[in-house]
């Protein structure tokens, strides 16, 4: 019997900042044709939640759009910042946005809106967007009807698979109705990266340790038995992409609420003003005129 004391239970949605690096060189990017889809091509201003180690942000700043990330793990908002310095970035949840109201054209969420607290997290989108502002969500879900991948996703969890948001935010009665595409696309892993895929995920992540190394080791093993070495293997993914527009009638109710607080009719809790949900304010981290040692932060105060 072990003599080691239990790990304390871990919210898998919070798991990700112990394995940041991990994620950022396992996990697949997005196609830019569907980013086009989401946001369009022409410069709009984003806030990004669940922004992670900035997969979709990168591609969001290519097609030059103002994107200001946010994301509940300092650590994998770290990786963000180092590749995409001139990027706003700030610790902050779907629940409580650090942004003030009507700012945003888009709210976009990459791999991340299966974890929202729904009830908070919907009206206060809707309040940092301005009106007819979208609300645009992408999954990238493993191709399983290949059997090979199917036999992966046994390995390595499926839970994300089919998800689709359909359903909960036409129940809020805050947006019209739901749009959606899918893009095909493909991701080369090989012998690391299939161990990083593995690793990143949040169902392992909070394993205890022996239990993680078993994992990786399974995984492993499964790819050694197709013999491909570093040459690699091309993992097929869905890119799932889910567009809505909120209703002009929500933007007048968060006006007169604003005025006069009413009671909440319906499951989601009456729209409430704010100027500012952050515990600090978006940041730039650069080096600075004293040199890329100095400790000076500059504060982005747009």
């Amino acid at each position: 019997m072990s003599t080691q004391p239990d790990r304390p239970q871990q919210d898998p949605g919070r798991s990700f900042g112990s394995v940041a690096a991990s994620y950022e060189r396992g996990r697949p990017t997005y196609p830019r044709e569907a980013v086009e889809w989401l946001v369009g091509t022409d410069p709009v201003s984003v806030l990004e939640l669940g922004a992670g180690t900035g997969k979709l942000t990168e591609i969001l700043v290519e097609l030059g759009h103002d994107v200001f990330a946010t994301d509940p793990d300092e650590a994998m908002l770290d990786i963000l910042s180092g590749k995409l310095p001139e990027v706003r970035a700030t610790v902050g949840t779907a629940e409580q946005i650090p942004a003030g109201d009507g700012l945003y054209d888009v709210v976009v969420a990459g791999q991340a809106f299966h974890w929202f607290d729904l009830e908070r997290a919907l009206p206060e989108i809707v309040r940092v967007l301005r009106p007819q502002g979208r609300l645009a969500l992408v999954w990238n879900e493993r191709d399983e009807r290949i059997p090979w991948v199917r036999r992966l996703g046994a390995l390595i969890g499926s839970q994300e698979q089919g998800t689709d948001p359909t359903k909960p935010i036409d129940d809020s009665a805050l947006f019209s109705a739901v749009d959606s595409a899918t893009f095909r696309h493909w991701q080369t892993v090989d012998r690391d990266s299939i161990q990083d895929l593995v690793l990143s995920r949040s169902n392992v992540a909070v394993l205890p340790e022996a239990q993680r190394e078993a994992k990786r080791e399974e995984v492993l093993a499964f790819y050694d038995d197709y013999g491909r070495g570093m040459d690699g293997m091309q993992l097929p993914y869905n890119c799932r992409c889910f567009r809505s527009t909120v209703l002009p009638h929500v933007q007048t109710k968060r006006t007169v609420e604003i005025a006069e607080p009413t009671e909440s009719s319906g499951p989601y809790p009456p729209l409430r003003h704010h100027t500012d949900t952050a515990d600090r304010l978006p940041r730039v981290v650069t080096d600075s005129e004293e040199g890329p040692d100095s400790d000076m932060i500059l504060i982005d105060f747009r």
